[in-house]
């Protein structure tokens, strides 16, 4: 390693993905459809994602997956990205202790969001789709898939969350630069977004809610997926290029890692440099020890539960396995925006819930103190996600001491567009954030009515509509769910005066792609703004296939303009 402390050659870009599905099968825990709650596989998970990540998904066949050459291109435009040795940290600390961080700041958007964005756009195209839509919280995710989109020439549009998108506007201005169009989240632009902000209209929005508003809105058009930032097993697989590339670096520095850490919201940052590591431990009998680092104020891990949930507020996605705090959680305002999200990846939850990794939680002042020291030493500013990883770091550093252990951690990015937050800490005015037990208390009380514990002991779940959160529940929406996933069937639904519903329909169904390939004039999901489409055009006839969901609002429409319902 040079002088400079850092090491990075072009050789050392890994050519494959990592699955660990298919490494170790134990680790595979499958998605459960959210209405008939059976195992989902590439068709049904093809309603929102392209087919090709589909198939990525649930892969366990292939343990190293091919990069795709024109992938590898645009990779090398940042990668390898560097490993550095933190020198001047270890002698403040005075530690005898190696510490180095993998630091992927350096991509153009700065942070590893854009492994996986590069990935999916190419895969969106590669399906024949025109149009991505995103969320983002912090808003790397959302600068990554627009920066990406611009290279595939997709459109995109990206909800973001409202704290950040008022709190960080160069984020939304970067994304608008690569020529995205951003909406603050809850947004006006679909039904959930409008019934949020009905019941809250002060409501700051979180991952959940703006993941709910991106799958109804990529739902109302066949020309537009669905791409997400964190959490599903194809995006863990795309940033196992971080850990496959550093194992590269350490093999040919001679160095063996004995901690390598990362910070956790959804945990694809954790995934990718921990996952291609594991035989290591598990094989080779390595001293290494695995650490995954949250907020306090969003403990997934450290108070969460390991159980069924599901990935969005409005309940429009898949059932997973994976530590929750419960999707109706509504996540305390901080500045690290990338780790306000109530569930974590399925994979990681399986990684942690069978002791290959411990986790640990921090407050807000903590990781912002970490993370200034660091910037005095070391130079780099990071992310406040990133700061979390640094506090981990420091603390083993110190805790063995005497020991000359290596420590290994994730830099996922840098933190020039949070300076604001830097700014508070450095005046003094930055509050600490605190574990919000009583909260966390009151949405776990409502998972468990909605996810039953008979699913812990192998037993199918009972079919549940799906719930609009946020939504009290004497609340018409909740009513209408109720009423109509339970009535005989749409036509008689809608014959007695209720809005139309299906117990064998699911709104993720929305995209319809397999039926509207055969009938481009079938809708799976009929909204408010498709009705108002068929109002403009002065149709008086929407045609639905059998397992149609109607909105409320829609419903509304279709009675106030007489417009007549026929089903394939």
């Amino acid at each position: 390693m040079n002088r400079n402390h850092s090491y990075s050659q072009k050789s050392d870009i890994p050519t494959h993905w990592y699955n660990i599905m298919a490494d170790y099968p134990e680790f595979y825990v499958p998605h459960l459809d959210s209405t008939t709650h059976q195992p989902v596989n590439v068709h049904s998970l093809s309603n929102i994602f392209p087919e090709l990540l589909a198939e990525q998904e649930i892969n366990r066949k292939d343990v190293n997956i091919p990069i795709p050459p024109e992938l590898l291109d645009y990779y090398a435009m940042w990668r390898p990205s560097p490993l550095i040795r933190a020198r001047n940290l270890e002698k403040y600390l005075d530690t005898n202790c190696k510490i180095f961080y993998k630091y992927e700041g350096v991509s153009p958007i700065g942070s590893h969001k854009a492994n996986s964005a590069i990935a999916q756009a190419y895969f969106s195209k590669k399906c024949g789709f025109t149009n991505v839509v995103a969320e983002t919280g912090a808003g790397q995710w959302g600068s990554a898939m627009s920066m990406a989109s611009s290279f595939f020439d997709l459109n995109c549009n990206v909800f973001m969350v409202k704290n950040s998108f008022d709190s960080k506007p160069q984020r939304r201005i970067l994304m608008q630069t690569y020529g995205s169009k951003v909406h603050s989240s809850p947004s006006n632009l679909t039904e959930f977004g409008r019934q949020i902000r009905k019941n809250d209209p002060d409501s700051q929005g979180s991952l959940g809610i703006a993941i709910a508003e991106a799958v109804e809105y990529a739902s109302s058009d066949r020309n537009t997926v669905y791409t997400l930032g964190s959490s599903m097993n194809f995006v863990c697989l795309h940033q196992t290029i971080i850990g496959n590339e550093l194992k590269n670096q350490l093999n040919s520095l001679q160095i063996t890692p004995n901690y390598i850490i990362s910070c956790i919201g959804g945990g694809s940052s954790f995934a990718g440099i921990c996952f291609p590591f594991l035989r290591e431990k598990l094989e080779r009998n390595r001293d290494l020890h695995f650490i995954a680092v949250e907020s306090n104020a969003v403990p997934t891990v450290t108070k969460g539960i390991y159980t069924y949930d599901y990935g969005d507020t409005a309940r429009l996605t898949p059932l997973s396995k994976m530590y929750t705090l419960g999707h109706e959680f509504s996540a305390p305002v901080i500045h690290s925006g990338g780790l306000r999200y109530h569930g974590l990846s399925p994979l990681v939850s399986k990684f942690i819930a069978d002791g290959h990794a411990e986790a640990r939680a921090y407050s807000q002042l903590d990781i912002y103190g970490a993370a200034r020291l660091f910037a005095k030493l070391e130079g780099y500013v990071p992310a406040p996600e990133s700061a979390h990883s640094v506090k981990a770091a420091i603390d083993v550093a110190l805790e063995n001491r005497n020991s000359g252990k290596t420590i290994v951690f994730c830099l996922t990015g840098h933190g020039f567009f949070d300076l604001a937050g830097y700014e508070k800490f450095n005046a003094g005015k930055m509050e600490d954030s605190e574990s919000p037990d009583t909260n966390i208390h009151e949405s776990l009380r409502k998972l468990a009515h909605t996810v039953r514990p008979e699913t812990e002991k192998g037993a199918a779940l009972p079919p549940q509509p799906p719930l609009n959160a946020g939504v009290q529940a004497n609340d018409s929406f909740e009513a209408w769910w109720n009423r109509n996933f339970e009535s005989q069937s749409p036509a008689d639904s809608f014959q007695s005066g209720h809005t139309i519903g299906s117990a064998g329909a699911s709104p993720k169904t929305a995209c319809g792609r397999e039926q509207d390939k055969g009938n481009p004039n079938l809708y799976n999901l009929l909204t408010e703004s498709k009705v108002r489409e068929l109002i403009d055009k002065g149709q008086k006839v929407a045609f639905l296939s059998k397992g149609c969901v109607i909105t409320p609002l829609a419903g509304e429409l279709i009675k106030s303009h007489g417009i007549e319902i026929k089903y394939a």
